[in-house]
């Protein structure tokens, strides 16, 4: 069956056609965004969600959400989207930061110009037929100092654009590389050296914990006499009653402002003070942006429905379509793996480490990591997916950790899972031969080769000679016919192990008339999902 997914936000008709081109069911109800009740009501139906900003994506919405995977934000900001709740519940969200990117950055640099050169106010002022050119003093650009906060994608583009105008371009960004500044022809500085030495300041972070009121009371007071600020990022990154206190004391000369701590914004302390240009969130109002970042939008989730690739995903690691391709016998093991430990272990876990060797070790680990907890989650939570299971794994206090090695044995590659719990340690290994299935290598340090099918049955045991015959008559006289069957032993005599793929999951009769031979440690059903 196609996958169905409801744009409830405008999106461009060729946006909405690039779903029905790869095969997409698509319903275009742009006006059902707005309609909470009749969006709760239809949800459910749906495989993916593409929205714009109207759209709430509430934990309330996702509940109702029983088939949804994804949602598509045509856009960068995804305050509309409850990102916790939809990691919990596994579906993924996705955003489009490269469409807008340029049309964010020039909007910047028009509220530079506008804020230096009075533009509204000198045109609002000669509109009413006043000629009032000596009230309008402006300051230049050129040779000024520019502080940007955040030189990210769209940052960056300012720092580019401001080099251009002959600005000199300080940046403080944590995540800005000695070679990135370099390239962009920016000096990096901490925040307080920012302040003290911009003639002009913008933001272009995200608002996070660490972002919010970033400009604040104190650090407005750090700044330079008669600098002026410029935020088109996001609302709530300055302290706006400080801000209005330091335009109407004169310390701060000018403001531009795009985003506002309360959106919409119709009343507000900066509004009507002299010098101060605002704008309802235009940043990203252009044609060309607008368009660009619906047809991205499309694309990522006919990717991600189809062919499993995850692009500008905030809750779930990047795999391209080529990635999806060639990992997907490597997830698939990672699954099985996880699988196995979940449905033997029956005790609280306090810490994963998952071993890639040789050719997985070079592959998207962070897209395995998921994996792989989510086959060991699904044994006690059948919704778990590889969205929802590294939330849920931070939830129960388990420790995550990887280790990556070159090519190390036999094998070109294979995968080793390591879990701990109070009482024990238990370990698995896999890869995946040529012909693209997943296999199963060692078991508590014991080497094997095992098929991996749908039902299976592990024993353990003391080697000793019958337990194969046991084995056998046992299922036989009930009627289980066993497909594949799989012997390891760590020495002769000490422990061994034995895995059988079954045609059928054994019954409780079975399971209970091999442990009444005495034989055997450890009888245990595994079902895996194979498709």
């Amino acid at each position: 069956m196609a996958p169905k997914v409801l744009v409830s936000d405008s999106l461009s008709e060729t946006a909405v056609q690039i779903f029905r081109d790869r095969g997409i069911e698509v319903d275009f109800e742009p006006k059902l965004g707005k309609d909470k009740d009749k969006l709760l009501e239809v949800i459910g139906k749906y495989d993916g969600l593409a929205i714009r900003s109207a759209t709430k994506v509430t934990d309330k919405i996702l509940a109702a959400a029983t088939n949804l995977k994804v949602v598509g934000r045509a856009g960068i900001g995804v305050d509309n989207v409850d990102i916790p709740a939809a990691s919990k519940k596994g579906v993924i969200v996705m955003n489009t930061p490269f469409g807008n990117m340029i049309t964010t950055a020039e909007h910047a640099i028009a509220m530079m110009f506008a804020v230096a050169r009075q533009i509204p106010e000198a045109s609002a002022s000669t509109h009413a037929g006043k000629w009032e050119k000596s009230k309008f003093m402006g300051v230049e650009l050129t040779a000024k100092t520019l502080g940007v906060i955040g030189a990210g994608n769209i940052g960056g583009i300012v720092c580019d654009r401001a080099v251009g105008l002959h600005m000199k371009v300080i940046a403080y960004d944590p995540f800005l590389s000695d070679e990135r500044a370099a390239k962009l022809g920016v000096t990096k500085v901490e925040l307080d050296e920012l302040l003290q030495r911009s003639d002009f300041i913008t933001l272009h972070v995200p608002k996070t914990e660490k972002t919010t009121n970033i400009l604040s009371r104190d650090a407005i007071a750090k700044m330079k006499p008669g600098v002026r600020i410029i935020n088109c990022a996001r609302g709530g990154l300055i302290d706006e009653d400080a801000l209005a206190d330091a335009l109407k004391s004169g310390h701060v000369a000018g403001a531009a402002l795009d985003v506002f701590a309360v959106e919409p914004a119709t009343d507000n302390v900066l509004f009507n003070l002299p010098n101060v240009v605002c704008t309802p969130h235009l940043g990203a109002s252009t044609t060309e942006a607008q368009e660009n970042v619906a047809l991205q939008v499309a694309e990522q989730m006919s990717d991600y429905l189809l062919s499993g690739a995850v692009q500008n995903s905030l809750n779930m690691p990047a795999v391209t379509a080529e990635e999806a391709a060639v990992m997907g016998p490597w997830i698939k093991l990672a699954e099985n793996l996880g699988a196995f430990v979940g449905q033997m272990t029956d005790e609280p876990v306090k810490a994963v480490n998952i071993l890639y060797d040789g050719i997985p070790a070079d592959m998207n680990t962070e897209a395995l990591n998921c994996a792989t907890l989510a086959g060991f989650m699904k044994a006690t939570d059948s919704e778990v997916n590889m969205v929802s299971a590294p939330v849920i794994a931070r939830e129960r206090g388990i420790q995550l950790s990887k280790t990556t090695q070159e090519k190390s044995g036999v094998f070109d590659g294979y995968i080793k899972l390591t879990v701990e719990t109070e009482t024990r340690t238990r370990t698995i290994a896999g890869t995946v031969f040529s012909d693209g299935k997943p296999r199963f290598i060692q078991i508590k340090g014991i080497n094997l080769d095992a098929e991996i099918g749908e039902h299976m049955l592990y024993t353990t045991n003391k080697d000793v000679p019958g337990i194969i015959g046991t084995l056998g008559m046992t299922l036989g006289q009930n009627g289980v016919n066993i497909a594949n069957f799989t012997l390891g032993r760590d020495q002769s005599g000490h422990n061994a192990i034995a895995l059988l793929y079954l045609d059928e999951q054994p019954s409780e009769v079975v399971l209970a008339a091999l442990k009444e031979t005495g034989k055997f440690q450890q009888v245990r059903p595994l079902h895996f999902d194979v498709a």
